[in-house]
């Protein structure tokens, strides 16, 4: 399986941390020339490898760390993403309800990689929680997951225990979802909610 990591970003490099400290091999592309953050990237570990994004976007499993409004133009990088996991860590603070069509921000989003499994996750920790170890006080700092596509979700909720997180599963979009994604002026209601999970 591999990876890649879309922005580079405050939650990129986040996310690049997490994976070079357990020692998983990542793409991370923005629309700039890698050159450009190759050494910012390779500072972080032999694990993060700056690529363009015609390349990072071959990797199985992508996650999307890029301002909500940018997403459209990464769906362009592929005609199809058929067969792809897309993580969605958007966040849609401040854009009205009726520019998503009354949807929940993920399901606009999943509209535009057309063939994707959408899951929505690592976006309701800030930056700062994001790179830490999660490993806390003897467990595990919590990361919600939510999915329309089951399977997807529970892939990537091996990859959130590979990467030290306790994953917990919301359900679909529309139901769970909606508890950890933004849009106008109001907050899921678990996000920026900092847990722990410790196995009893």
């Amino acid at each position: 399986m591999s990876y890649a990591i879309i922005g580079f970003g405050n939650i990129g490099r986040a996310l690049a941390k997490a994976f070079s400290r357990n020692g998983i091999e990542v793409s991370v592309a923005t629309t700039r020339n890698p050159e450009s953050f190759a050494a910012d990237a390779a500072a972080i570990g032999p694990e993060v490898i700056a690529k363009t994004l015609a390349d990072a976007v071959r990797a199985d499993v992508i996650f999307l760390a890029v301002r909500f409004e940018a997403h459209p133009d990464v769906a362009k990088a592929l005609p199809t993403w058929q067969g792809k996991i897309i993580i969605d860590v958007t966040n849609a603070y401040g854009v009205p309800p009726e520019d998503l069509a009354g949807q929940p921000s993920a399901k606009f989003v999943a509209q535009a990689f057309s063939g994707a499994k959408l899951v929505k996750g690592f976006n309701h920790l800030g930056a700062s929680l994001l790179e830490q170890d999660p490993a806390v006080q003897g467990g595990r700092r919590v990361l919600f997951l939510a999915s329309d596509d089951d399977p997807a979700a529970d892939e990537v909720g091996v990859l959130a225990g590979k990467l030290g997180f306790a994953p917990v599963q919301l359900g679909g979009l529309s139901e769970g979802g909606l508890l950890v994604h933004a849009r106008g002026n109001s907050w899921g209601r678990l996000i920026f909610k900092d847990l722990v999970k410790f196995e009893g």
